[in-house]
């Protein structure tokens, strides 16, 4: 069984703080990502919390897609972690970003089940609408 996966890593800021607190939004957003990158869905699980913020997670066959949203702060953090070399985690990682309207982007590519964690981009800046 080959171990090879890829993370990729976003937080992304000054997102458009109603579609954070959306539970359904976010809910139809992580699902529709997964798909278009291709993906099989094994699991969804999504909470909303109380006064403001979700934070969910869709299951993959590949492995998953994860999200915490602050609201308050226009911030989401998005994990897209794929297994094998079939699924680019980009492709739902930017969907995602772009769905949620974020104007700065920070972003960490790592490769995994190789051996010894390799970071593929640092934490840098895109500081542009995609």
């Amino acid at each position: 069984m080959q171990t090879y996966s890829r993370h990729c890593i976003l937080e992304l800021w000054d997102c458009n703080i109603n579609l954070l607190n959306d539970r359904n939004l976010i809910e139809k957003l992580m699902v529709e990502a997964a798909l278009e990158a291709g993906a099989e869905i094994r699991e969804i699980a999504f909470h909303k919390f109380a006064p403001q913020g979700i934070s969910g997670v869709v299951v993959i066959s590949e492995s998953h897609l994860s999200i915490h949203t602050f609201p308050e702060q226009g911030y989401a953090s998005i994990d897209v972690f794929t297994c094998g070399k079939r699924i680019n985690p980009h492709t739902a990682a930017y969907l995602i970003a772009k769905k949620l309207e974020a104007q700065k982007i920070y972003e960490m590519n790592l490769e995994r089940g190789i051996g010894e964690i390799k970071i593929v981009k640092n934490l840098n800046p895109i500081t542009k609408t995609i």
